[in-house]
């Protein structure tokens, strides 16, 4: 990446790229018998993966080669997740080859983020400390750069875990652009943490596996402006939007006319023909970006250039005391942890650490770590209206009900699993 200082307001792009393992249908006598490789459904696994990268991922990313390689100056950055990872090698070599394929250009920035897409930040800090450090290790060795900007699992974010970026050696965060926090000013400036003193128990835990050599000066925090955000990612399609149906040129003038240093454009990769299907035009609006942006004097910068743009610039303070997120209309964690149920899911995968971690058994760990992901207790949200919508849509169960049966189920198996371990009586199916 280039160190050129830049000082024209610009426009940054993340895209966020994850799958999560879905899980098989555990009946309750299931239990004990299964064994950790009969958690995931394979089939499904298998099946969504080459859905998503025949719909988006291939299409998505030969789109974006060509826009990189015809706008030298056009650039993008990406979260992808360690479980997306592991799904291009267990189902999509050629899905890894194509953002390999944009690595080389150049123009590309890969962040690092919770290897397993887990809210492990929020319940042990040395899980996710190794759980980042997993994740940056294996973006440098596919990508040939370590990463230096983190991205927490859904922009989940708060004071201290800023504090824990810049100690594990992050020069910037990303987060959410939220108005209960902002307080009627910009998304559009960079931001700062206030001061916040960890325990020294925690200081050593981070310094056993800092990303880099030295802990950050200061972590700088780059706020996602949603609205323009989700005019791409959810309005795009919608007939009755008054935007409908938005043009590169309109969307370009829209950001132009946006006050501030840079609008941080922050979605799930996924929205390109997935979310919205490439009969909707996003693939076109998407190819005549980089051109518009050009026309109308509107550079792009990745997230680690747009810190060295802000170099020596005045920075406020976003105090950010209680976690939040870019879920659902709260913006909090409601999304995961809104009902008796999340939190019951939350406990029980949690409670299991010390057990799994004193078995040595790297399986095990590893699917210990996969039920971690977000998106099993995203799934068990009860929420009405609009956002109980979304989850839906997401959710490849009939019910949170029918999401909780089967992760309970999951975890019962495993905990009997670690008890076997402990007496040497391990069941392992493959």
């Amino acid at each position: 990446m280039s160190s050129k200082r830049i000082t024209t307001p610009a426009v940054c792009f993340y895209f966020q790229v994850h799958q999560p393992y879905r899980l098989n249908d555990l009946r309750i006598t299931d239990i004990g018998s299964v064994g950790p490789a009969g958690y995931f459904d394979a089939t499904k696994n298998h099946a969504i993966f080459r859905k998503v990268a025949e719909k988006c991922y291939l299409p998505a990313n030969a789109l974006m080669l060509t826009l990189l390689r015809d706008h030298p100056d056009f650039k993008v950055a990406y979260s992808l997740s360690g479980v997306f990872l592991d799904q291009c090698r267990e189902y999509g070599q050629d899905v890894l080859d194509s953002f390999r394929a944009l690595a080389k250009t150049g123009q590309v920035e890969f962040l690092a983020e919770t290897y397993y897409h887990s809210l492990s930040s929020l319940f042990s800090l040395g899980e996710f400390c190794e759980q980042v450090k997993r994740h940056a290790d294996t973006i440098e060795e596919l990508f040939g750069e370590r990463p230096t900007v983190f991205r927490n699992t859904e922009l989940v974010f708060s004071n201290e875990i800023a504090e824990i970026a810049r100690l594990l050696g992050f020069k910037g965060i990303l987060a959410e652009g939220a108005d209960h926090l902002l307080k009627g000013r910009e998304a559009t400036t960079l931001y700062r943490p206030p001061r916040f003193a960890l325990p020294s128990a925690s200081k050593r835990i981070i310094a056993r596996h800092r990303i880099h050599p030295r802990s950050a000066a200061t972590t700088k925090i780059l706020l996602k402006h949603y609205r323009l955000s989700d005019d791409i990612a959810f309005r795009f399609s919608n007939r009755t939007w008054p935007g409908y149906p938005l043009k590169s040129e309109t969307f370009v003038s829209w950001v132009r006319e946006n006050p501030g240093f840079t609008t941080n454009l922050f979605m799930d990769y996924e929205t390109f023909g997935e979310h919205q299907w490439a009969d909707t035009g996003i693939f076109q609006f998407l190819a005549a970006l980089p051109g518009e942006l050009r026309r109308q004097g509107i550079p792009t910068r990745t997230p680690s250039e747009t810190i060295v743009a802000w170099a020596r610039r005045p920075m406020p303070v976003l105090d950010a005391h209680v976690p939040y997120s870019w879920a659902d209309t709260e913006r909090d964690l409601s999304a995961w942890r809104g009902n008796p149920l999340q939190e019951a899911a939350l406990r029980n995968i949690y409670s299991l650490e010390s057990q799994v971690k004193a078995s040595g058994d790297l399986f095990l760990l590893d699917t210990w770590r996969r039920l971690q992901t977000s998106d099993h207790f995203y799934y068990l949200c009860t929420k009405y209206w609009n956002d109980g919508d979304v989850h839906r849509y997401f959710s490849p169960y009939e019910s949170p009900y029918e999401a909780y049966r089967r992760y309970s189920h999951a975890i019962e198996d495993l905990r009997l699993q670690l008890e076997r371990a402990a007496e040497g009586k391990l069941i392992m199916e493959n």
